[in-house]
């Protein structure tokens, strides 16, 4: 009797309990992927959450402080001390303290001399300001990055959008010859070795979701993983825009703009500046300093003022002076160094983007469409009994073929066009 009257009610338990295990047990609903990402806000989010930008940002804060802390004046030093107390316990008595005890007081201060103090506080400055072009130069480079990543999704997508494509064409093909060789118009060898050529098309898919999901993967690591979802698209497509540029003008740029060309001539300017620091750091700094003392013999209280420097005999801080001047040496040939790097870098990117345009005229200029209408000829001519399958197959090889090496120069030229604004360090192709 207990057994049956139990099970309605574990039941009915179990039914309450089953939206509660269940909203346990869900998981969470993983993030709407959302509308497509455009280049723009991709650029965005990975300059606003890449931590090792984020990381070398703080270091700009981190020489703000050091500026706060060289330009602090010396604190004043009081001393205070208790003398005459006698060894042996004997000798002390009550009127100790009045007739006996002596007790003193100095208050000192040190002087810093040669304008030590302005001279920290400007090369202080000066490696804020380094600290701050290498930082620019970090997030142009991260831009870049990001830009690049951007392609190589969009070139993914464009790239698996053809093998599906020409998977679908020749799956249509195999169906054609498939009802030819029922018709006996078509040989089973021949239809055979068509078939197996459509493992080629399946395989070019397969490498090409691959690549989709690992150039996603890349992308989304420089823009942080939860920033975007999981299944997140890019908007856009690759696409061939003239522009107009020269040489000259993006090397007077470039010279201009480039944030690292910028840290060295920064760097160059505090090396100088250390100069100055290092000589004014051989004036002789004076502690100054104002006695007092209240003796039990003679005058009761007494004031003493006195002063106290080094002589300058041996250290005069020779060398840290030659050193800061070997230091200006090395800026200067830091600098023109990079400066060279600029310019060559201009001029490669320049020539590297007229030869992309080149090529990517030339497949324009009618060779895209030739390998289309090669491949409609053979299809057409195959399917109706009077061309070859060797025909068919080469026709389908160097269409499949010259459409990627398209898309795939559409995609270094592109890159290339962005590449014009990296070297120069700023936007000046839109």
């Amino acid at each position: 009797m207990f057994v049956r009257r139990s099970v309605p009610f574990a039941l009915a338990f179990l039914a309450m309990l089953a939206p509660v295990v269940s909203a346990q047990g869900q998981a969470t609903p993983p993030q709407a992927a959302g509308p497509p990402l455009p280049l723009d806000e991709a650029v965005r989010l990975a300059l606003a959450n890449n931590q090792a930008i984020r990381a070398q940002r703080l270091g700009i804060d981190i020489s703000k402080a050091d500026e706060i802390t060289v330009g602090l004046k010396p604190n004043p030093s009081l001393a205070l001390g208790f003398d005459g107390v006698p060894v042996a316990p004997s000798q002390f008595n009550a009127t100790f303290f009045k007739d006996v005890a002596q007790y003193t007081a100095a208050l000192s201060y040190t002087f810093e001399r040669g304008g030590k103090r302005n001279e920290r506080v400007l090369s202080a400055k000066d490696s804020t300001d380094v600290t701050a072009k290498s930082v620019a130069d970090a997030e142009r480079q991260l831009r870049f990055q990001t830009i690049q990543a951007f392609i190589n999704v969009q070139l993914a997508k464009s790239t698996l959008d053809l093998a599906r494509q020409d998977l679908a064409s020749f799956s249509n093909t195999v169906e054609i010859g498939q009802a030819k060789v029922n018709a006996g118009d078509l040989a089973v060898g021949d239809f055979l070795q068509m078939s197996l050529q459509k493992l080629v098309f399946e395989t070019d898919v397969s490498a090409a979701e691959l690549s989709l999901i690992q150039s996603k993967a890349s992308l989304r690591q420089l823009l942080g993983y939860d920033n975007v979802a999981e299944d997140f698209d890019v908007a856009g497509d690759l696409s061939h825009v003239k522009i107009t540029v020269t040489l000259d003008a993006l090397k007077q740029d470039a010279l201009a703009s480039r944030p690292d060309l910028q840290s060295a001539e920064a760097s160059l300017k505090m090396a100088n500046d250390e100069v100055d620091l290092a000589i004014a750091n051989r004036a002789t700094d004076v502690n100054g300093n104002v006695n007092y003392s209240r003796n039990a013999i003679g005058p009761d209280s007494v004031l003493g003022v006195g002063a106290a420097f080094d002589l300058k005999v041996h250290d005069k801080n020779q060398g840290n002076i030659a050193h800061a001047r070997i230091a200006v040496d090395q800026a200067k040939q830091t600098e023109a160094a990079t400066r060279a790097t600029v310019l060559t870098d201009v001029a490669s990117a320049f020539a590297q983007y007229q030869t992309n345009d080149k090529v990517l005229t030339l497949f324009e200029s009618g060779y895209l469409d030739q390998a289309k209408q090669s491949l409609d000829i053979a299809t057409y001519v195959f399917q109706r009994g009077a061309g070859s399958l060797l025909d068919l197959l080469n026709a389908e090889r160097t269409y499949r073929s010259t459409e990627l090496s398209y898309r795939q120069a559409l995609a270094a030229y592109v890159t290339g066009v962005f590449q014009l604004n990296f070297v120069v360090g700023r936007q000046v192709v839109p």
